[in-house]
């Protein structure tokens, strides 16, 4: 072959930088292809063997587009490996616009720290469904109640979590709505699982709720715990955990502000919880820090027809709270709240450290049985600091159906400057107390300060403390 001349020659090495050039931007291409979308840990009660994006299916984190049908499609495809090891969906950095979408068993739906789910405000996205059992009737309205933005009936081994991880609610649209009595039906809640076991909620942010924020019902072996909840203090019925006719529960160092009481125990409404008879029990609620200047740290009832026993709170904190633990009941309620006890309560500026009320009068209807008497008894306070308290306690049982085996022990409550003159009120009321300040009303007589451990506190634990918490990993490379 003859020499090449000048011009060729540019020519060809021309060729053989574009050539070189070509193969390493192909190599770059093939790099970024197989470059780690995502890689992390994080700790669930079940790893998942298979994962996916909610990108996969379609979806769009722009905050315009609605997302529902993808999170449908993706939970819907995902649910064939149950058997299989199970799957996990995350929802990257992004606003992602979703209506109501169910969940299903074996799964693990993760939130990246940036990432926010934005409940629609189209109502047609949002299906009716049917009044829980134990209730008969919804709580807004007489009829069914719209399904919950993360909803589940039915499951095993779920879990909802993330890297702190936001759920919106977009709840002013709906509290308007109740305001202006234009509410068909009982407002969505942000995560509801129903009927289902071994549940972990955790992790999370979840702002303005349009109505509760989770709720387990008939469920058992939940675990809900790094739970940061925020709402208005006037949104109206913003409760942040309220487990309801569930068994052995797990709520732990979550923070809550809201319109209404930060945790409140439940178990089925009147004549329908009676019949459905489904107790909450064994609940463990620890490191709570409240601030619901409307209402409770902790309430049991009102709807607690199904009964409520064996309640272990610990370290709570309230701060410009109504009151620290409330009981609310009244004639027609049926059910028992029994085996309650709590130690350890940091309180600073509440209107009442202890209320108990007999006569919490809303019902689901006239069909109650003005027979049905609750049982309250085997109630137990133990080492409580308060401050700036308007009034220690209004305790206030049934006539002819007393509040007993009420126990009050080690506890200092300072009286704000403003505070009632009777810093006391009880009726219908029989316990103990032992190292109480400002001295109780005679209805609790004091036995004496070296009664310093008076009022019980279970030493054994409950199984759900000793569920196994695994460190799972999540890595997802690009399609």
């Amino acid at each position: 072959m003859g020499s090449l001349s000048g011009s060729s020659k540019k020519l060809q090495v021309i060729w053989g930088l574009v050539v070189v050039f070509g193969v390493l931007g192909l190599r770059g291409v093939e790099c970024r292809k197989a470059r780690i979308l995502d890689s992390f840990e994080y700790s669930a009660i079940s790893c998942r063997a298979h994962s996916a994006s909610i990108t996969d299916f379609g979806g769009v984190g722009d905050g315009k587009t609605s997302n529902t049908k993808a999170f449908r499609d993706a939970i819907n495809q995902l649910s064939q490996y149950g058997s299989d090891g199970g799957a996990q969906l995350l929802v990257p950095a992004g606003q992602w616009l979703t209506g109501s979408f169910n969940l299903t068993s074996h799964f693990t739906l993760f939130l990246h720290k940036d990432a926010v789910l934005l409940a629609s405000q189209d109502v047609n996205e949002w299906s009716v469904i049917n009044p829980l059992p134990s209730y008969g009737h919804g709580r807004d309205a007489a009829g069914g109640r719209y399904i919950s933005l993360i909803f589940g009936t039915n499951l095993t081994d779920v879990v909802v979590t993330g890297d702190n991880g936001t759920i919106d609610g977009q709840g002013a649209f709906w509290w308007q709505q109740f305001h202006r009595k234009k509410i068909k039906y009982t407002r969505p809640y942000l995560i509801e699982i129903m009927h289902s076991d071994n549940i972990q909620i955790s992790n999370l942010t979840l702002v303005n709720s349009p109505s509760w924020n989770i709720h387990p019902v008939y469920s058992s072996n939940i675990i809900v715990q790094g739970i940061t909840i925020l709402a208005p203090i006037t949104s109206p019925n913003t409760d942040g955990i309220n487990p309801d006719s569930c068994t052995n529960t797990r709520i732990e160092d979550c923070y809550i502000v809201s319109g209404d009481d930060c945790v409140a125990v439940k178990s089925g409404w009147d004549e329908y919880g009676i019949a459905y008879g489904m107790p909450t029990k064994q609940l463990i609620i620890r490191r709570l820090t409240c601030i619901s200047p409307y209402s409770a740290a902790i309430a049991l009832g009102s709807e607690m027809s199904g009964g409520i026993q064996d309640v272990r709170a610990e370290e709570i904190v309230a701060i410009n709270t109504e009151s620290g633990v409330r009981i609310k009941t009244a004639v027609g309620r049926g059910g028992y709240v029994k085996d309650i006890y709590v130690r350890g309560m940091t309180l600073h500026t509440m209107k009442w450290v202890f209320w108990m009320t007999g006569n919490y009068g809303s019902h689901a209807d006239t069909h109650y049985d003005p027979n049905a008497l609750p049982e309250i008894k085997g109630i137990n306070y133990r080492n409580v600091v308060a401050e700036n308290v308007s009034m220690a306690a209004r305790l206030e049982g049934i006539s002819g159906d007393p509040f007993t085996g009420v126990c009050i022990s080690n506890v200092t409550i300072g009286l704000a400057k403003k505070a009632k003159k009777v810093p006391w009120t009880c009726t219908d009321i029989e316990g103990i107390t032992s190292r109480v300040t400002p001295p109780p009303c005679n209805l609790l007589p004091d036995q004496g300060p070296e009664k310093i451990g008076l009022c019980d506190f279970p030493a054994e634990n409950l199984s759900i403390d000793n569920v196994e918490i695994k460190r799972c990993s999540f890595t997802r490379n690009y399609l």
